[in-house]
């Protein structure tokens, strides 16, 4: 989730509704202004007794970000408390029980990206070994209850906490216990951008079959390969979902702008606090009529701030993000932008991805949607078979783009090496969560404990 990281000061009031639809315009670039900005969450835990460490306690969530500044990491404070860390590899940021997140910095390319994942993966581990914590690559949590996570001390989460039961049964779940791997992909033009956006929401059911990875909830198998993807489905129907209309002829800013302005406000952010604004409407904001904040007109960081409450499985801001996807370890953080990049950034693949999900119905779309979170790679594809009678040419596609692209690291390799973790996915047939499931069933002896060696980074 967002983190505020710029000064308390208040931008001018929004003047016209067209200025709800340039923002989206700003965000064109040309081709070689592309970039990647890859996004990875992670559980801390304790290695004594895999607790998950609170705020305030000694060697807790405070002291790992105070620790991480030896990196050169600049806090970021809400209050007294830090509450994020900024820096040339982008932002670290606390999810709501203290998931860490790094949010990367836009890269150029692939191998930059993993080479920014890796310098995280090594600076936590290294304070985490100092203050016995360490961190586990999964989509949920394994094993503990909602009780027995901490609460992050975030203005925004204590609002989303008290409004999520209000909308759903499992939005908790999603702030509590979960851990996603997403990345942010630019658009040259409106056109550029519907097309992305249409690929990518069509084929998100593949990534999230192919990083299927949170089966157990409390300890025991929890009947889902990806838990994670269905908490989505009773979290809040109004800010989640497949959004037909992006199928729909004329598709655009201004259409995802509606939408986006139909979505219920979590808050409006004034002078470093938070106001309730749950359940509200953007459209009374615009009008001077907010119950929360009356008399009162949005800026554009509101608006900005406003777009990320919404979770489609795609979303649009200035750039486009893929959201499907639980956590994983270090090979799958890199593998999710090889996929996307590969099949988004090259318009020969673009337009193969398109060609091979153009013709599946609504409909058809929706029951992938539902059913990719129980059976993963078994779900039915539309037209007859399964999902994962397309994966392997979706991974071909994929790598033809990066292929395309022909970015090079020192040894002369290109980047479609990171799609391995997925092709092997693809070779055993087993998603990430199966094989877990497998040792669970097997050596593990029903162990869930075991799985903090099987999944820590």
């Amino acid at each position: 989730m967002s983190t505020k990281t710029e000064s308390n000061k208040v931008s001018a009031p929004i003047e016209d509704r067209a200025q709800l639809i340039e923002y989206f315009a700003k965000g064109e670039k040309p081709k070689e202004r592309w970039r990647i900005g890859t996004e990875h969450e992670k559980f801390v835990f304790a290695t004594k007794d895999f607790h998950a460490p609170s705020y305030d306690e000694q060697g807790g969530i405070r002291d790992l970000l105070g620790e991480l500044t030896q990196f050169g990491w600049t806090p970021v404070l809400e209050g007294d408390n830090v509450i994020a860390l900024s820096g040339p590899d982008g932002t670290v940021s606390l999810e709501p029980a203290g998931q860490l997140e790094l949010s990367g910095a836009p890269l150029e390319n692939l191998h930059e990206t993993c080479g920014e994942t890796g310098r995280h993966l090594e600076q936590v581990k290294q304070v985490g070994d100092k203050l016995g914590l360490n961190f586990l690559g999964l989509g949920m949590w394994p094993d503990k209850t909602r009780a027995e996570l901490p609460i992050m001390p975030k203005g925004r989460y204590g609002i989303m906490l008290k409004h999520m039961p209000r909308v759903g049964s499992l939005g908790l779940d999603m702030m509590l216990r979960t851990c996603t791997i997403q990345v942010n992909l630019d658009y040259a033009s409106e056109a550029d951008m519907a097309q992305k956006f249409r690929v990518g929401l069509a084929l998100q059911p593949l990534a999230t079959a192919l990083f299927a990875n949170s089966p157990f909830t409390e300890g025991k198998p929890n009947g889902f390969l990806s838990f994670r993807s269905n908490i989505w489905s009773d979290t809040d129907p109004a800010r989640t979902g497949m959004l037909p209309f992006v199928f729909e002829d004329g598709f655009g800013y201004e259409r995802y702008a509606e939408y986006a302005l139909d979505v219920p406000m979590y808050f409006v952010y004034r002078d470093g606090k938070y106001i309730d604004a749950a359940g509200q409407s953007f459209r009374d904001f615009l009008k001077g009529e907010l119950p929360a904040y009356p008399g009162q007109k949005p800026t554009m960081d509101d608006w900005a701030d406003h777009l990320s409450t919404a979770f489609p499985e795609v979303r649009l801001k200035t750039f486009l993000e893929m959201r499907g996807a639980d956590g994983g370890r270090w090979g799958r953080i890199c593998a999710l932008p090889a996929l996307w990049v590969g099949l988004l950034y090259d318009q020969g693949a673009l337009d193969a991805a398109w060609d091979l999900v153009k013709g599946w119905s609504m409909e058809e779309r929706e029951t992938l949607r539902s059913s990719v979170p129980k059976l993963a790679l078994d779900a039915p594809l539309p037209g007859g078979g399964k999902l994962r009678d397309i994966a392997g040419e979706v991974l071909d596609i994929a790598a033809a783009g990066l292929n395309a692209r022909g970015r090079l690291n020192a040894s002369g390799d290109n980047e479609s090496g990171f799609l391995d973790p997925l092709r092997e996915v693809v070779r055993t047939g087993k998603v990430p969560a199966q094989v877990l499931l497998d040792r669970f069933n097997g050596d593990w002896g029903g162990d869930i404990r075991r799985v903090y060696e099987e999944a820590r980074f």
